[in-house]
């Protein structure tokens, strides 16, 4: 464990913070939850930064890099759709990029298994920007309609959120385009189970 490590995994405990604040009915709690959502958001690239400035990089990094965005995305994804600030509709998109970062995860177990990292790819790294660019629009909407309704005009509203919508439904893209990417470069790591 180093430093650029304890930076992947605090998205983790980040991840459970967000929620609460999102979810308490205090006044400011949704902006403390935007403002937490962009420092967990910031982690993902420090911890590469300070990985390959300090020389830190490390299998176990570059697998808990991964793992932790996805819990982080998927947990928020949940939480959007759960708070109501997605529709209903989105649901078919949630669910299709939640089994996309489980079956990807799965190949990322089958390969470590045979000693094998699969680090993150451009396209996987687009969709990673991307899903967090569109779960940030949808939070900062929350927070402007419940703590800045009084001062925040009703179009920057609504610019905000259909802003979020379509990163979301480009992240939806990039999901499954990345990860049949990955499946087809990696798909001989599947066809040698044992």
């Amino acid at each position: 464990m180093n430093i650029a490590n304890w930076v992947t995994l605090s998205r983790i405990p980040s991840l459970f913070l967000i929620v609460i604040l999102l979810y308490i009915q205090i006044r400011w709690s949704a902006t403390l939850g935007f403002i937490a959502f962009v420092l967990a958001a910031l982690t993902d690239w420090y911890d590469g930064y300070l990985a390959r400035r300090y020389g830190l990089i490390s299998a176990f990094g570059k697998l808990m890099d991964a793992l932790t965005d996805k819990i982080l995305m998927i947990g928020l994804l949940i939480t959007i759709l759960a708070l109501k600030i997605v529709p209903l509709w989105t649901l078919f998109f949630i669910l299709l990029i939640v089994a996309r970062e489980f079956i990807i995860t799965g190949l990322r177990l089958v390969a470590s298994v045979k000693s094998i990292v699969l680090a993150a790819e451009n396209w996987g790294k687009m969709k990673t920007i991307a899903q967090i660019f569109s779960t940030g629009f949808f939070i900062l909407w929350y927070a402007l309609v419940r703590d800045g309704h009084s001062v925040i005009p009703h179009l920057i509203c609504e610019i905000v959120y259909d802003v979020g919508m379509l990163f979301f439904i480009g992240s939806t893209y990039l999901t499954i385009d990345s990860g049949v990417r990955y499946l087809v470069k990696y798909r001989h790591l599947l066809l040698q189970m044992d």
